[in-house]
C-alpha cells in the first residue's frame, strides 16, 4: 500500500501489527497476513501480492535504507497481522482527515 496511508494504518494498529516491510524506492509498505486470508480483500489503493511475486526481504533487524528495510521487525511469533484488523485500519487511514 502507499506509504502515506500505510503509516497512518500502522499508527492505528499499534501493537496489533505484525512485521511491516518498507520499500522506499516504491514508497510502499508491505504487511504479511496469514495464507488464505486475502481471498476477499478489497481495499482501495492496495493490492494483494500473489505467491509468484518477488520481494526483497532484508535481514531481521535492518531498520534503515537506502533499500528495503523493516518498519516493524519480524518476531518469531508475530510475522503476520490479522487481515480483518489490517483492512479496518487501512479503511480508517484512508478516510478524509485521518493523520493529516
Amino acid at each position: 500500500m502507499p506509504r502515506s496511508v500505510g503509516l497512518d494504518a500502522l499508527a492505528i494498529l499499534g501493537g496489533r501489527s505484525g512485521a511491516v516491510l518498507e520499500d522506499p524506492l516504491s514508497a510502499a509498505l508491505y504487511w504479511f497476513i496469514p495464507p488464505g486470508n486475502a481471498t476477499e480483500w478489497d481495499v482501495a489503493g492496495t493490492r494483494v501480492l500473489d505467491e509468484d511475486t518477488h520481494l526483497v526481504i532484508p535481514p531481521d533487524r535492518c531498520t534503515q535504507g537506502p533499500g528495503p528495510h523493516w518498519r516493524v521487525c519480524p518476531a518469531a511469533d508475530a510475522w503476520t497481522t490479522e487481515a480483518a484488523a489490517l483492512q479496518a485500519a487501512l479503511e480508517d487511514a484512508a478516510s478524509p482527515g485521518v493523520g493529516r
